[in-house]
């Protein structure tokens, strides 16, 4: 029988907000790894003293380097902690999608649930059962067991111009409001799309696929990640 080994009660375990804190720090640190305080206040919607005090923790672990007012400065160790967590995150959405049967817009609330169990082979069976993926079902990486994480050179739709062919690589948010956007207009990751024109007005974009037409908002197109064809 396969032990999963779930148990929150062990002392040595993160808690689920001290998980929350390192997924933040994930999405919000720079490419000097760094980020502030006032960044993981307004992402968390968290009052600044209780996120000092949460980065004055982090530091004792050696997750990263705390000096009041300047920049938290995320340590080697602290990047492969915030990394697992996403890892469990992106690896449910994906198992969700490809062995369960939900669509992309129905995963993200089940994964943030999934993601705060603490058993490794849990997961570690769940990547075998999905043949090690790389990206999960919103094209973003999926990092493996040490936190180390793929390069994605891609660029955003609102970057092209006229005349580029390009493949939807990815989307950089995964609200349900714009999942079903893309839905409805039957856009999906690995869709071959090329820009007929562009509004000099407001920026809005002209595209073609599956011979059909749709015009998209610079806003939508600053959220579709892509790659030259």
């Amino acid at each position: 029988m396969l032990d999963l080994k779930i148990n929150s009660s062990n002392n040595n375990m993160n808690s689920l907000t001290e998980e929350n804190y390192l997924k933040a720090i994930f999405h919000l640190m720079d490419a000097e790894n760094q980020v502030t305080v006032n960044e993981l206040s307004k992402f968390l919607n968290i009052k600044m003293p209780s996120v000092n005090s949460m980065m004055k923790k982090f530091a004792d672990k050696n997750w990263v380097i705390y000096e009041t007012y300047k920049p938290i400065k995320v340590t080697e160790s602290g990047m492969k902690e915030s990394a697992i967590v996403v890892r469990k995150h992106r690896l449910t959405e994906m198992f969700l999608v490809e062995k369960m049967g939900f669509g992309w817009e129905n995963v993200h609330e089940i994964a943030e649930q999934l993601e705060h169990l603490h058993s490794e082979i849990f997961f570690d069976k769940m990547d075998e059962l999905l043949n090690y993926p790389k990206i999960d079902p919103h094209g973003e990486p999926i990092p493996d067991k040490d936190g180390n994480i793929i390069n994605q050179n891609f660029k955003k739709l609102s970057e092209c111009k006229i005349g580029d062919v390009v493949i939807l690589r990815s989307v950089t948010i995964s609200t349900d409001d714009f999942l079903n956007y893309l839905n409805q207009r039957e856009l999906s990751l690995g869709k071959e799309i090329e820009i007929l024109s562009i509004e000099k007005f407001d920026s809005s974009f002209t595209i073609s696929y599956d011979s059909k037409k749709e015009s998209m908002s610079k806003m939508v197109c600053e959220k579709l990640l892509i790659t030259k064809k």
